[in-house]
Order: structure tokens, then sequence, then C-alpha cells
């Protein structure tokens, strides 16, 4: 006579959900290296909100641009930056967003990384011929 055992528990992976802390502070760790670089290729210091540089990484949740410049960066660098540091990616969303958020004067550029892959840039077709106008 067979027995009516209850069926075997199956371990399944259950993703684990980031922290707000810890989403927000991997979106400033973004933000961060993309001022470090924007420092580095116009020659500008660069700082976290308040330190009074002429580059800044915007706090989380505020409105705006996430790297904070002024004119005479912008005049170097004449991109309103938006960035993304997110495991599911919506770009059509962000685009909307860096386009919403773009400065007058620049040109939308949108930074997106996500864990185990370099970050890539999405800019509109236009804004990179200008670009290569520039270069030549």
């Amino acid at each position: 006579m067979e027995r009516n055992r209850p069926p075997v528990p199956t371990k399944t992976k259950t993703k684990k959900k980031i922290t707000t802390a810890s989403a927000k502070d991997k979106g400033r760790r973004l933000q961060k290296e993309i001022c470090e670089k924007i420092s580095h290729l116009t020659g500008f210091e660069w700082g976290s909100s308040g330190d009074d540089k002429p580059i800044e990484s915007r706090p989380m949740g505020q409105k705006g641009v996430d790297v904070r410049m002024e004119s005479q960066v912008q005049k170097l660098f004449p991109y309103s930056v938006e960035c993304k540091n997110q495991e599911t990616w919506s770009v059509p969303a962000w685009i909307k967003q860096a386009k919403e958020n773009k400065k007058k004067g620049t040109d939308w550029l949108l930074f997106c990384r996500r864990n185990n892959f370099k970050t890539i840039v999405v800019m509109d077709v236009n804004a990179f011929f200008k670009l290569l106008e520039r270069i030549q």
C-alpha cells in the first residue's frame, strides 16, 4: 500500500529586493563616476552637492539633471546628464526624463549601468553627429 506523502519542497531562487538606501547609493556612485570623468575632461573640480564646485553630483530624489554644471563647464561639456544604475531597464522612460530635465542650450545624455556590465551612453542621433562634427 502506497502512502500519501507531502511533496518534497524544491528550492527556488528568490531575488533579494534592494533597499531604498542601497538603490540610492548605487545611483550616487554612478553620478560621482560621471562627475569625475567630466572633471578630468574639462579640468574643472567636482564635488558633492553643497561643496560649491563647478561640477556637482545632485542629491538623490531632487528634480533636475543628475550632474549640475556651472556655465563655464557647460561650454566645454554641453550636455544635460541623467544617470541610471539599475538592474531593470526602462530606457524609453529614462529618455523621457532626460529630455524633460534638459537645460537650454544642451543636449540630453543618458548614462546607464547594471551590475557586472560596463556603463553605456544613450544620446539623440543628431547630438551624436553634432559631436562628431565638433571633433573633426
